[in-house]
């Protein structure tokens, strides 16, 4: 218990040291306290001035004084120190970073920034000594880092950075690896020329002895395993260049055939004999039994958008399964496969037992909205074009999503379409479409219409190559006939309605979808169309690529493609229902530019066509890969049906619009990558046609599979 007297005392003690404060002086301190005097400046704002490369929200997000929100030279200086290395590394070597302050008028102080960016330092030239076996052309197109250019302010892909080549030279070192030179060594060395504020990479590599595949066997200790169905997934054959890509793939394709047989806890491993004097290597697949491991959790971190179902359905396990890393690895390539994420990163860890594994998953979020703009030209549209607002991971469940509205001289389109990729959580993926469609009347067509429509759609994989798609929908189209000429096959206001229902059936089996170098990639069509018409419609497309000359980019393919539709209706397919063959078909003709028309000169359509195509593309010389810019010389050939013809409705077929049934022509194209997309000039010469067909020299469109 605290006394009363005691208290008092304390407290009067207490007034006097205080009151006798003042009489001690400032430098006198009393009972062992030392006072001390501070003043602090608290910083109002920060400004930059002369920043160009980076933004003022990315500039300040690099200095500290705007966080702390204290003034001092010291962290001023270290701001400073952190501005000019972000520069540094940008490629920009003579930049100044300069500060100065200016008092606010609430007692604060202002920090403003002053850049003097100078001129961004780019790559002169990238030079390889040693390499004898392949050009310096293939070996830059692997490599990160760019040589200077007429796009590099675009891509800004020129920048010297010494951890981008540290890539690189792994990137060539791979490159050489999977096409028979397992020893190569690189190393790099860059060269900064002041007066011409740009650097000299230059490459030096030792190839070392090129090797082959000989004898490849698997061997195995596992009880039952299908070795035959194991020998499908190699890639290494005999006599084929060494490649380590392929052998690891071969590791992975053969883990994943193993577990598909029951066997979950298989491990497979290359076991190499290296001949030196006849250059080989003897493989052989060992396939085992691993460690009875089990997946205790999966932990998914750095998906701020996208839903952890989104991703853990991409993978073939789950939690409580059993560990393979075969199943890991797919796993990781399903999820990169998305496009949801711009890394995608898979790691182990031991969990809480001896026998269970922890997988984590590290993702990097990527845009997956797109504003889109493409145009095109044609002698017969004009120019034309189309502005879309597409999402491929809407609200983060992997949805895709996408709204077009496009334009031309001869109508105006409006498009709509969603798709669920995993309905009920099944490898289902179901959509609709809905369309609006306005095509004008010109003279190609003489009469116009408006076409309002839509379709439910269902798709699934049948194997890994082949998937199927079906789909139902209806169409409302009004013919609009007002101006001379007017038709004498349909009346203005006529109305045609079709409900409809079929499939389409895809073979994928090209390397890279968006830029195939070899592989095949095939579509069949067919559908029944009913109510106003009684018909079936069914079309055929392929194309075969493949690499001409190995890695010069040169690539050649060959198209086939054809369509019938045989009526139902005893009356004869309407015009307005068939085929519409042009430049789709073959270049250098205009849309509905050739096949039967009447004597009025009045565009009938076909009920039957087929067409050939041969194409060599290849790199342009002189032209950095990275502008996405290539050429391709090609010839095309097809055939209308000029005997079975669309209802002609008491008129006549002009003779001259089918005396020649085959078309050709030959001709040269331009191809660019653009950040529109890819984007085709083609210029045509035609050596064949019918004497009412309709040409165009030229024509600018989006590049497509077929």
């Amino acid at each position: 218990m605290i006394h009363p007297t005691k208290l008092m005392r304390g407290a009067f003690l207490a007034l006097a040291i205080l009151g006798a404060a003042p009489l001690a002086g400032p430098s006198i301190p009393l009972l062992g306290v030392v006072t001390a005097q501070a003043q602090e400046q608290l910083v109002g704002s920060v400004l930059f001035e002369g920043n160009r490369r980076f933004s003022d929200s990315q500039l300040l997000a690099m200095v500290d004084v705007s966080a702390s929100g204290i003034y001092s030279q010291q962290r001023v200086a270290s701001d400073i120190e952190s501005i000019r290395q972000a520069y540094d590394r940008d490629g920009f070597l003579s930049v100044s970073v300069t500060s100065r302050t200016e008092a606010t008028t609430d007692g604060r102080v202002r920090v403003i920034f002053v850049v003097n960016e100078g001129n961004r330092a780019g790559i002169a030239a990238i030079n390889f000594t040693g390499n004898n076996a392949f050009g310096g052309n293939s070996l830059k197109s692997t490599m990160l880092t760019k040589e200077t250019g007429l796009l590099s302010w675009l891509f800004k892909d020129d920048g010297y950075d010494e951890q981008k080549l540290a890539v690189d030279r792994e990137r060539i070192r791979l490159y050489y690896a999977s096409r028979g030179y397992p020893d190569a060594q690189v190393t790099s060395v860059g060269e900064y020329d002041a007066a011409r504020n740009a650097y000299f990479i230059n490459f030096t590599i030792n190839e070392g002895q090129k090797y082959e595949f000989a004898n490849v066997g698997i061997e195995t200790s596992i009880t039952g395993l299908n070795t035959d169905a194991l020998r499908g997934t190699v890639q290494t054959g005999e006599g084929g260049n060494y490649s380590v890509t392929d052998l690891q793939e071969t590791i992975e394709e053969m883990a994943y055939e193993a577990t598909v047989q029951g066997y979950s806890f298989v491990d497979v491993r290359a076991r190499l004999d290296r001949d030196v004097a006849n250059g080989t290597f003897n493989v052989t697949y060992l396939v085992d039994e691993g460690a009875r491991l089990y997946v205790e959790r999966i932990n998914i971190t750095g998906n701020t958008k996208t839903r952890d179902f989104v991703i853990r359905r991409e993978l073939e396990f789950a939690e409580g399964d059993a560990f393979n890393r075969a199943l890991v690895v797919r796993g990781r390539k399903n999820i990169d496969a998305l496009g949801f994420f711009s890394s995608v990163n898979v790691t182990t860890g031991p969990g809480s037992a001896a026998d269970r594994v922890v997988v984590n998953i590290a993702v990097t979020e990527t845009s997956t909205g797109e504003y889109g703009a493409t145009a095109g030209y044609s002698t017969q549209d004009g120019i034309l074009g189309e502005v879309s607002l597409t999402e491929r991971n809407f609200l983060g469940r992997g949805q895709y999503l996408r709204a077009a509205i496009g334009a031309s001289q001869s109508g105006r389109t409006f498009d709509f379409s969603f798709t669920e990729p995993r309905f009920m959580g099944l490898k289902v993926a179901t959509g609709v479409d809905v369309y609006h469609r306005i095509d004008d009347e010109n003279s190609a067509t003489v009469y116009g219409s408006q076409s309002t429509g839509g379709q439910l759609r269902a798709g699934m994989p049948l194997t890994s190559d082949l998937s199927a798609t079906v789909f139902v929908g209806m169409e409302r189209k009004v013919i609009k006939d007002t101006d001379a000429p007017t038709s004498v096959l349909v009346t203005n206001g006529q109305e045609f309605h079709k409900a409809f229902v079929g499939y389409t059936l895809t073979w994928n089996g090209v390397d890279d979808v968006k830029k195939p170098t070899e592989g095949l990639f095939a579509t069949f069509t067919q559908q029944y169309v009913g109510w106003d018409h009684s018909l079936i419609r069914s079309e055929a497309r392929a194309r075969y690529y493949v690499p001409l000359l190995d890695d010069s980019g040169i690539v050649g393919s060959v198209r086939g493609q054809a369509g019938v539709i045989n009526d139902l209706s005893g009356n004869g397919v309407h015009a307005v229902e068939a085929f519409s063959p042009g430049s789709q078909l073959i270049r250098g003709f205009e849309g509905r530019g050739l096949g039967p028309r009447l004597t009025n000169g009045e565009f009938l359509g076909a009920v039957a066509y087929a067409g050939a195509s041969a194409e060599i593309q290849f790199p342009i010389p002189g032209v950095p890969e990275n502008y996405g810019v290539s050429g391709a010389i090609w010839a095309d050939a097809a055939w209308v049906d000029g005997v079975n013809v669309p209802r002609l409705g008491g008129n006549t077929v002009d003779p001259n619009s089918i005396d020649v049934p085959w078309r050709t022509s030959i001709g040269a194209s331009l191809i660019w990558d653009s950040p529109f997309g890819p984007l085709r000039g083609d210029f045509a010469h035609v050596l064949n046609k019918s004497t009412t067909d309709r040409t165009q020299v030229f024509q600018l469109t989006m590049s497509t599979l077929f």
